[in-house]
């Protein structure tokens, strides 16, 4: 087990979220304990997680966890309910690559849309490392190809968004949470269908759940996938609301559907009323988002 390090605990101060108490994921890291396999990979590292009783021999699926904007994959993890042990139990390929650190020590990034955040117009590829990611995963381990996934808070939301924008032939499922899509959504133009879920508290002051001057609202980036991906114009509600949030009194997650999408591209809203840009998450997360991701592989 890892100890907490000092920048996720300022970290957590500031989100609200501690280390104390919290199992730091026991993982592997990236290069150089694993010969890289291209460039980008070489040059940055990542951190990843083989699942016990890993087949070779057995396609398995991957999930990348991107971080928020100042924060790590470790505190990630920490936030999203400890997604590294569940999926370790469930047997699955887990990888949280880290954004670039802004110059002077400041804060990491991804470089998602021009609403989020590469704020200093470094223009790092961030599209091109997590391809390399996913590429150096795949060149090492027996990566099912219709089953790779992503998942974000806020500006890893925004990536995960863009990684289904620009890499949809690659990318089974996303789920965003309380990260949107580009503004202007004829900017994302996907080669194939990709199973959205979009996740965002109503209360949220960050990301407004509404949308801001840069960024659409969550309905918007949903309706624009539901464009993209074929679905019938009308959401069906869920009669069974998720309880997902600690804090928050009761099932405070309602859920909106759309039916008639191609193969390949659901699309799901999940509203958490009363919540604010970042949850307080425990075990059902994990399991919630999964149970999305597992039911929408590649067709």
């Amino acid at each position: 087990m890892r100890s907490c390090r000092r920048n996720a605990l300022l970290l957590g101060a500031a989100l609200g979220v501690g280390c104390s108490g919290t199992p730091a994921p026991a993982v592997d890291a990236g290069p150089p304990d694993l010969a890289p396999s291209n460039a980008l990979v070489a040059a940055r590292r990542y951190e990843y997680q083989v699942p016990p009783g890993y087949d070779p021999a057995r396609p398995t699926p991957l999930v990348l966890l991107l971080h928020g904007y100042g924060a790590t994959g470790f505190l990630q993890n920490a936030v999203y309910g400890d997604f590294a042990g569940f999926a370790d139990r469930t047997g699955i390929l887990f990888a949280w690559p880290e954004g670039t650190q802004e110059a002077g020590g400041g804060k990491h990034f991804w470089n998602a849309t021009d609403a989020c955040c590469d704020f200093a117009k470094s223009g790092v590829d961030d599209v091109a490392w997590l391809d390399a990611v996913i590429d150096d995963m795949s060149a090492h381990f027996n990566v099912d190809p219709k089953r790779i996934y992503l998942t974000g808070h806020s500006n890893g939301g925004y990536m995960s968004h863009r990684m289904a924008c620009d890499r949809a032939g690659r990318i089974a499922a996303i789920v965003a949470l309380a990260g949107d899509n580009w503004k202007d959504l004829a900017r994302c133009q996907p080669s194939a269908p990709v199973a959205i879920l979009q996740v965002h508290g109503d209360a949220d002051d960050a990301v407004k759940y509404e949308g801001g001057a840069l960024y659409p609202s969550a309905r918007e980036s949903v309706l624009g996938w539901v464009k993209k991906n074929g679905c019938a114009p009308a959401a069906d509600g869920s009669p069974l609301p998720l309880d997902l949030d600690t804090r928050a009194a009761g099932a405070e997650t309602s859920i909106e559907r759309w039916a008639g999408c191609q193969p390949g591209g659901a699309v799901e809203l999940w509203t958490m009323h009363g919540v604010g840009h970042v949850p307080s998450l425990d075990g059902r997360w994990p399991e919630a988002i999964w149970a999305f991701m597992a039911a929408h592989p590649k067709p």
